[in-house]
C-alpha cells in the first residue's frame, strides 16, 4: 500500500496529465468553440474528458494489472475544430455519439485485434519511436529559447540517472519547476476552486454531418490514436486484449459525448511516461502509475477550470523539456526493438521515417500511413522470400 505512494507513481502520473493539458489542452478549446459552446459548456467538455480518461485508466488498469492509459484524441480535436463550424452543437454531439458507436463496434467485432496481431512487433516498436521522436526533439528545441532552465534540467536527469534512477523524473521534475519559479518564469496563478458543473445537450443526428465529421473522426482517432497507443503496450511487453480495450473506449465515449466527450482513446504519448524503466524496473510493477495518471485526470476534470490554469502557468520550455526527457528511455528501447530484427528492420524503418515526417494525406495523419507503407514493405518482402525459397 505504501510502495503505492512512490514519488516515481506519482510523478509519471502527474506529468503524463500535464503534458496531455499542457500540449492539446488549447485544441479542445477551440474545437469547443467551433461547436459553439458556451463557457459552461465548454466547462462540461473538460469534466467530460477528465472523467472518461480518469476512469478509464483506473479501471482498465485495475482490472489487467497493467498501465493501461485512456487519452483524448488530439487530432480528433484539431479535426473538429476545421470541421464543427456550420454545425449546431446538438449535431455535433450526434457526431460524437456516431463516432464512439463505431469505435465500440470495432473492439467488439475483433477486428481492431485481427489488424494489430497481423501487424509485424518491429514495426509496432518504430511507429511508437516515431510518435515519440517529435518530444524527444522538442526537449532540445526548448534549450534554443530557455538555454539555463533546461540545461539545468538536463545536468540532474544525466546525474540522477546513474544515481538514483528510479526517481530521476521526479528530481528532474521538481528541479524544473524550483529553477523556473526562481528565474520568475512561473505564470500568474489565481485559483478560484469550484466543482465543474456538466452540462447535458441533447444530441441531433444530421445525415451528412454524421458521414462527413464522424467517419473521418472515427478514422483519426483509430489510426492516429489506438493504434499508437496498442503499439506502446505491446513495445513495452504488455497483453491486454487489443478488443476489449478498443470497446471500453468507445463505450466511455457512448456515455459521455452528449457531456463534451468527443472521443476517447488508448493513449501512446503519455501512457510510454508510465510504462517508462524509470517509474520502476520490473514491469509488472509500474501499473501504480497508470492509477495516478487515472486520478490526477479525475481532479482535472472535476476541477477543470483550476486545473487547466495551473498547468497553463508552467513555462512551455519546462513542459516541452520534461516530456522529452521522461521519454527518452521509452524511445531509444523502442528503436532498439525496431532494428533488432533483421528481416523486419527495412519495414520498421519505412515505418519510422513516414510517422516521424508529420505528413498528412487525405486528413489521415502520419502514423496511419506509415503502417501502411511498412506493411506493404513487409508484405513485398515476404513474398519475394517465399518464393525465392520454393
Amino acid at each position: 500500500m505504501f510502495r503505492f505512494f512512490a514519488p516515481a507513481y506519482i510523478s509519471a502520473g502527474f506529468v503524463s496529465v500535464l503534458i496531455g493539458y499542457a500540449g492539446a489542452g488549447a485544441i479542445i478549446f477551440q474545437a469547443a468553440n467551433a461547436a459553439g459552446a458556451s463557457t459552461a459548456e465548454i466547462s462540461s467538455w473538460l469534466w467530460a474528458l477528465g472523467i472518461g480518461m480518469g476512469v478509464g485508466c483506473i479501471g482498465l488498469t485495475l482490472w489487467y494489472k497493467q498501465p493501461v492509459s485512456v487519452a483524448w484524441s488530439t487530432p480528433g480535436a484539431a479535426l473538429l475544430v476545421t470541421s464543427l463550424p456550420g454545425l449546431s452543437l446538438n449535431e455535433a454531439i450526434g457526431v460524437f455519439l456516431f463516432s464512439s458507436l463505431l469505435i465500440t463496434l470495432c473492439g467488439l467485432t475483433g477486428l481492431f485485434r485481427k489488424i494489430m496481431d497481423f501487424m509485424p512487433q518491429s514495426m509496432a516498436a518504430a511507429l511508437l519511436a516515431a510518435v515519440l521522436l517529435r518530444f524527444g526533439l522538442d526537449a532540445f528545441v526548448a534549450m534554443e529559447h530557455d538555454f539555463l532552465l533546461v540545461f539545468i534540467m538536463l545536468a540532474v536527469y544525466i546525474v540522477a540517472r546513474h544515481m538514483t534512477p528510479r526517481y530521476v523524473i521526479p528530481l528532474t521534475f521538481l528541479t524544473g519547476i524550483i529553477a523556473a519559479a526562481v528565474m520568475g518564469k512561473i505564470g500568474a496563478f489565481h485559483p478560484e476552486v469550484a466543482f465543474t458543473k456538466p452540462v447535458f445537450v441533447m444530441p441531433a443526428f444530421d445525415f451528412p454531418s454524421l458521414i462527413g465529421v464522424g467517419i473521418p473522426l472515427f478514422i483519426v482517432t483509430m489510426a492516429s490514436q489506438n493504434v499508437p497507443g496498442l503499439a506502446a503496450l505491446r513495445t513495452h511487453g504488455y497483453d491486454a486484449p487489443a478488443s476489449p480495450l478498443i470497446s471500453w473506449t468507445g463505450i466511455i465515449g457512448l456515455i459521455l459525448a452528449p457531456f463534451g466527450g468527443f472521443a476517447f482513446n488508448l493513449a501512446a504519448i503519455t501512457a510510454a511516461i508510465c510504462m517508462s524503466p524509470d517509474v520502476h524496473p520490473d514491469p509488472k510493477k509500474r501499473y501504480p502509475a497508470s492509477i495516478w495518471m487515472g486520478i490526477f485526470f479525475c481532479l482535472a476534470g472535476l476541477f477543470g477550470a483550476t486545473i487547466t490554469e495551473l498547468f497553463t502557468a508552467f513555462p512551455s520550455s519546462l513542459v516541452m523539456a520534461i516530456a522529452g526527457l521522461a521519454l527518452l528511455a521509452t524511445i531509444a528501447n523502442s528503436l532498439h526493438s525496431a532494428v533488432q530484427d533483421e528481416d523486419g528492420r527495412e519495414a520498421a524503418i519505412l515505418t519510422f521515417l513516414v510517422t516521424a515526417s508529420g505528413m498528412t494525406l487525405l486528413s489521415i495523419g502520419a502514423p496511419f500511413w506509415g503502417l501502411v507503407f511498412g506493411m506493404v514493405a513487409h508484405l513485398v518482402k515476404k513474398r519475394f522470400t517465399a518464393v525465392k525459397n520454393r
